[in-house]
């Protein structure tokens, strides 16, 4: 009986199987370099559970006692101490870094977190709540400033993050707006200072981006740098960062199913990058480096002091000549700084408003009680939205 010869298939090129790379092997120094850092891993990862082993006892302790999960005044103190100890050589901003996702952890540990923001997922608001409470923690995408006040308010989420005050463009008037509707049920529990970074995003090579989407804002806020790189290509307005992310992957993939060649681009955070599937070609392309949204997380208690304290209020005065001087006055007179002003129409009468200001301290402090209650004096009513830890470094 004849036999059946079996041919062998020949691969193509990119298939057949190719030597292995000669690796120059490393030197003594170098393994033995890397064998002390898994010693230290392990001892690290020791440590850190043991950590965390106290972490579960004082979610114990709060659950017990009634206790805020999340308590600003004791997150500043432990970044205080822990950076007071750094000798380097890894910086501050990389030690608080970590200490923020242990934290973030560290909350999962003693009861579980829901955060509201603005959303679509991957917008600013996301992404500062992100480096705020890291990755343990859950996230809830509130669509608009008030929703975020409605969820807090009636406890759906423990805790909210929305944007106050922007370094260009001023103060958010959809959050001094909700703080009027909400000021006498919400609480500002600590803030939170964010540098706004943009991103191009797309999944194709530079050469090849032909539109970019973004809002129109931000493509203001990155004008000279478009000009520059992108002078020709057709900018795609949005409603959101993350909209248009989500846009300029839908694009792309569908130029990939036909075989054509993607050419759409964004402009948003690499967090939206991350969650719709982009890689960030060009980071920091924003013409200002110094573009800062400050935050306030706001919740239904209130904190504790710490010794370096802010106080929010928010205030409507009498309608007569120089009250808004005298209010002011009386901050000067106690030698209390106001670091941030601003105002509102107030809503019920033509030509009167509602204003907002920052004092330097605590509510609690003598000189603050004396100065609010003296203030009231001149105001037709007066709000102490709360008092927080003042925000010194910005994430």
């Amino acid at each position: 009986m004849a036999t059946r010869k079996t041919r062998k298939q020949s691969l193509p090129p990119s298939r057949q199987q190719q030597p292995e790379p000669v690796r120059p092997k490393d030197s003594a120094r170098l393994q033995e370099l890397r064998r002390k850092i898994d010693a230290v891993d392990q001892r690290l990862v020791r440590l850190l559970n043991e950590r965390a082993s106290l972490v579960v006892e004082v979610g114990k302790s709060k659950r017990a006692e009634g206790t805020p999960i999340y308590a600003p005044h004791r997150e500043a103190e432990v970044l205080r101490k822990v950076l007071s100890s750094n000798k380097g050589p890894l910086s501050d901003r990389a030690v608080e870094g970590i200490y923020r996702e242990l934290m973030s952890g560290s909350f999962a540990l003693e009861q579980p977190l829901r955060i509201g923001y603005l959303g679509p997922p991957g917008s600013n608001s996301h992404a500062a709540a992100f480096k705020q409470f890291g990755s343990s923690v859950d996230y809830e995408d509130l669509r608009e400033i008030g929703g975020v006040f409605t969820e807090v308010r009636r406890g759906h989420v423990n805790y909210g993050l929305v944007p106050i005050e922007n370094s260009l463009g001023g103060g958010i008037v959809e959050t001094l707006d909700a703080f009027k509707a909400n000021a006498q049920h919400i609480s500002v529990y600590g803030e939170v200072q964010i540098a706004v970074h943009h991103a191009l995003l797309a999944n194709c090579q530079p050469s090849q981006v032909r539109r970019i989407h973004s809002k129109p804002e931000i493509f203001q806020q990155c004008r000279n740098w478009l000009s520059t790189q992108y002078p020709g290509v057709e900018l795609m307005p949005a409603a959101s960062s993350s909209r248009a992310a989500q846009i300029a992957a839908d694009e792309c993939r569908k130029a990939l199913e036909i075989g054509a060649e993607p050419g759409s681009a964004a402009i948003g955070t690499a967090l939206a990058g991350q969650l719709y599937g982009l890689n960030v070609l060009f980071p920091r392309i924003e013409d200002d480096p110094n573009n800062i949204t400050r935050f306030v997380i706001i919740a239904r208690q209130n904190a504790r002091p710490t010794g370096d304290d802010k106080t929010s209020l928010m205030f409507t005065t009498d309608d007569k000549p120089g009250a808004l001087v005298s209010v002011l006055g009386v901050f000067q007179s106690a030698g209390i700084n106001l670091s941030h002003i601003d105002k509102r129409p107030q809503g019920r009468e033509r030509w009167t408003y509602t204003f907002f200001v920052d004092a330097l301290g605590h509510r609690e402090d003598p000189a603050m009680v004396a100065a609010i209650e003296q203030a009231q004096t001149h105001c037709r009513e007066l709000f102490v939205l709360g008092s927080y830890p003042r925000s010194r470094r910005i994430l």
